[in-house]
């Protein structure tokens, strides 16, 4: 009998141990769907609509609500927080979001910088060319 009730002991233990991973949910992911149905939908309508009158602003703008639909899909459905796998997952996203950044803002520098350098004559005033 006291085998039986080590055993079990045992058992329990296993599904008692919390490694802090978050659980997913149906009104996690209904959460998540929504906010990202909804972070999604305005960005469409201001650029469809023409909500602000420079470019320059919507473009600040969609890319403000398309960082926030990134932090609501780390979040609601890949889980990802401080907290699971003892911080590392965090780390090596933040890690990656560095590189990204450090490629993304390398490359249109780059880019800017050999249109201004290379195309020199497209510069001119169309009108004083012969």
């Amino acid at each position: 009998m006291s085998a039986h009730t080590d055993v079990q002991h045992g058992h329990d233990d296993e599904h008692d141990h919390d490694d802090g991973a978050s659980h997913a949910t149906l009104r996690g992911y209904l959460t998540g769907f929504v906010l990202a149905a909804i972070l999604t939908i305005i960005p469409f309508w201001l650029v469809m609509s023409g909500g602000f009158e420079k470019s320059s602003t919507t473009a600040i703008v969609v890319l403000a609500f398309a960082t926030v639909q990134i932090v609501v899909h780390v979040i609601y459905f890949l889980h990802m927080d401080t907290k699971s796998q003892g911080g590392w997952n965090m780390l090596a996203l933040i890690f990656t979001l560095v590189l990204v950044v450090i490629t993304l803002s390398g490359s249109i520098w780059i880019m800017y910088h050999l249109n201004h350098n290379m195309m020199p004559s497209m510069m001119q005033d169309p009108r004083n060319l012969p």
